[in-house]
């Protein structure tokens, strides 16, 4: 910004050694606009180029915008405008690149709620990229970190200067053209999703170049979006992007956040996964990722925290919206003090402000708009849906959300808990909503494991879990399910362990849920018996099958189709390392390439037959006058299910699904029908008979899918007579066809 003002060079008390401070005179700053909120490049009266700044601060006495140079020299600048609480001002000769953060004054009362403190130096809420990485020396927190009386030690204000240990917001210059962008817009019924995350994905990928690894553009390379169009999913849903920091208690064991849920920009990719530096190129490399994925048909969904941030309780962090209004961001306890925590984090986000819901919103509204993604994954939703104090599916965040033309139309996944009181929320949010369904996960776990008490609760789960989702309109595809994600074991640990193994934590091993429903086939973790593996290996051919053939909208984790293993550790937040990565040479070990090969055949036949992909719940009623019923269940002996057999504990059980009553019609208007199906689930420990049904269900079977078999590279074939009795191998599933 040469040029674009009179400065006055000064030293300040608590500056670092050297560092020069410049206060710059009026008419520097010329007024402005209140919106849009952020740092806007534009042109300015009389054709003068330069950068908007409008920074909400309710409360507070007065904000210094700071703006600073490549050798670090800080140039302040009073905004003096305020409309409706928001501070701004337009500065000439600002150009992209430059990076900024803010000084807000206020009151320094603690008691009160109010965390004033003009010795830090805040980071934008609507930064568009951030140059630096957040460290937490002491300087950065708003009180006397190191008071000898620690219980009082958030009510001591710290007056030194933050400036040189905090990252800073960079101007960006919003230039891209989405007009030849073609999204995908996948129904959801159609949806496979497969959750990854960006820096693990590609870290160890061969087939990406080493300085591609880790970034938004290694996923964007061909041999990233060649293996997911090899399997054939249909949307990434990335772990965390939204720039975040590492908590304290992380960085002195030596660790650092990896997954990511610790949030302090919500509108900047996070930097270090950057290929392109930290100026602001970070931006348009994540747009030419999406556009890489969307050329290649995939839909990019992103898991956004906007329940809490990095700034943790009381005795956290300084970073940006605590200082520059901390009872307007943040719920507090009746003793403003103390934080209102619904999430497991320090604090929650005050979302029923106007303001902090506006954040948000403009926050979904740009990914949409401007970086091009086509959906979200919420976590905590149920934090975001608390009104005062409870969860209401009234409450202002969820209205605007059904209301804005624009997120109303993009993909919206609810993680439908939170740790508060009341917070579990499955099956409870409002019919624009799907939601991860743990449910399913826990039944189908505890079936394939034999600790189900009947199968009452699996045959919800495996047809829609219309028990949770059949009102108000609502679908089966309201349900993603699920039997792994990136919290708890990964599908081969599932398998290999019964105990969590997360000493590497750091934490005593007391981190990460004890309740994994998991069964280790025999021996506690890696093992040399070829038996022990065999079965372990069918076990996951079992639950992936299981899930692919399930009603509504299934989730992969990225690597549990070729056999990633954590060692155990079911709750590797922090390890950001060979842990956490996928390790793509599995691909070339046997038995986990036939995995990867199962898992796309799996998703093959999904794509092709429809009566895997209802959109509309199973009714038990024949749709036609000359029909069967839509569904119908089977006990071993070729007998439909009684109302005692679902009460009983069962290891067997089948279900037929007629391709004939599909209800609903296809875009041409055409009735829509397909082949139908019988599938077998056998998690017995010995071979079961089973007597396939017979007229009218069907005359005879083709076996399409056998688990029991290694190789599933070509379809078994096998025919078999309906009311003839077909030999079931001991813990697998059994696909078939009717014939005829």
């Amino acid at each position: 910004m040469s040029g674009a003002a009179e400065q006055e060079a000064v030293r300040e008390p608590g500056t670092a050694a050297g560092r020069r401070v410049a206060r710059g005179r009026s008419p520097a700053v010329w007024p402005g606009a209140p919106t849009p909120l952020g740092a806007r490049f534009r042109v300015g009266p009389d054709g003068v180029a330069g950068t908007n700044f409008a920074l909400w601060a309710g409360g507070s006495d007065s904000v210094e915008l700071c703006l600073f140079d490549e050798d670090g020299t800080e140039r302040r600048f009073a905004l003096t405008e305020l409309t409706h609480e928001i501070r701004h001002g337009f500065v000439p000769g600002v150009r992209p690149g430059q990076r900024y953060g803010y000084r807000v004054h206020g009151r320094w009362d603690p008691w009160t709620g109010a965390r004033w403190n003009p010795a830090k130096l805040l980071l934008d809420p609507y930064a568009r990229a951030v140059d630096g990485t957040f460290t937490l020396p002491p300087e950065v927190y708003g009180h006397v970190r190191d008071w000898p009386q620690q219980q009082v030690a958030d009510t001591v204000r710290d007056e030194r200067d933050s400036a040189p240990h905090v990252p800073k917001g960079v101007v960006v210059h919003d230039d891209d053209d989405w007009a030849e962008d073609h999204r995908p817009k996948t129904p959801w019924a159609d949806s496979v999703i497969y959750e990854l995350h960006v820096r693990g994905f590609t870290e160890r990928h061969p087939g990406i170049p080493e300085e591609l690894r880790g970034t938004y553009a290694g996923l964007a390379h061909p041999a990233a979006v060649g293996h997911l169009l090899r399997l054939g999913v249909t949307a990434v849903e990335l772990l965390p992007v939204h720039q975040f920091a590492h908590e304290d208690h992380l960085l002195r064991r030596g660790l650092r956040n990896y997954w990511g849920y610790n949030s302090i920009g919500y509108f900047a990719p996070h930097a270090d996964y950057s290929a392109s530096g930290t100026a602001g190129g970070q931006v348009g490399e994540f747009k030419r990722m999406v556009r890489a994925l969307h050329d290649a048909g995939i839909e990019v969904i992103l898991d956004v925290v906007y329940n809490h941030t990095a700034e943790a309780g009381e005795l956290g962090p300084m970073l940006s919206l605590r200082g520059i209004d901390n009872r307007g961001y943040y719920r507090l306890q009746p003793d403003a003090r103390r934080y209102a925590d619904y999430t497991g984090c320090g604090n929650t986000l005050h979302v029923v402000q106007p303001h902090v819901l506006r954040l948000i919103t403009d926050s979904l509204r740009y990914w949409v708009t401007e970086m091009g993604v086509d959906g979200f994954r919420f976590d905590l939703a149920a934090a975001l849906a608390r009104s005062m104090h409870d969860v209401d599916m009234l409450s202002p965040f969820l209205a605007v959300i059904a209301q804005d033309p624009v997120l109303r139309r993009v993909k919206l996944i609810a993680e439908p808990w939170d740790v508060g009181s009341g917070g579990y929320q499955v099956g409870a949010f409002p019919p624009l909503w799907t939601e991860w369904n743990d449910r399913y996960r826990d039944a189908v776990r505890d079936f394939w494991r034999g600790a189900l008490p009947d199968v009452r609760d699996l045959g919800y789960r495996l047809t829609g879990s219309s028990d949770l989702y059949a009102w108000g309109g609502r679908r089966p595809y309201a349900s993603v399910n699920f039997v792994t994600a990136h919290d708890g074991f990964t599908l081969r640990d599932l398998v290999s362990y019964e105990q969590k193994h997360n000493e590497a934590n750091g934490e005593g091993n007391r981190d990460g849920t004890s309740d994994n429903r998991s069964w280790n086939c025999g021996a506690e973790g890696e093992s040399e018996d070829p038996a022990v593996n065999a079965l372990r290996r069918r076990q996951l051919r079992n639950l992936l099958t299981t899930l692919l053939l399930s009603t509504g909208v299934p989730m992969l984790v990225a690597g549990d189709e070729m056999g990633r293993t954590q060692g155990g550790n079911n709750n590797a937040y922090c390890q950001d390392n060979e842990t956490g990565w996928l390790d793509w040479s599995l691909l070339e070990q046997p038995g986990w390439r036939e995995l990867t090969e199962l898992t796309a055949r799996l998703l093959r036949l999904r794509r092709t037959h429809p009566v895997l992909r209802r959109r509309a719940f199973f009714s038990g009623l024949p749709q036609a006058a000359d029909g069967l019923r839509d569904l119908a269940w089977f006990t071993p002996r070729g007998t439909e299910m009684t109302e005692g057999d679902w009460y009983a504990p069962a290891a067997t059980v089948g279900l037929f699904l007629s391709g004939r009553d599909i209800p609903g019609r296809d875009a041409r208007g055409e009735q829509i029908t397909d082949d139908s199906f019988l599938a077998i689930l056998h998690a017995g420990h010995r071979p079961a008979g089973f007597r396939l049904p017979g007229s009218p269900w069907a005359r005879s079977y083709e076996l399409v899918l056998d688990t029991s078999r290694e190789d599933q590279t070509a379809a078994p074939g096998t025919v078999h007579p309906g009311d003839g009795t077909l030999t079931v191998p001991p813990r697998s599933v059994q696909l078939l066809r009717v014939a005829r």
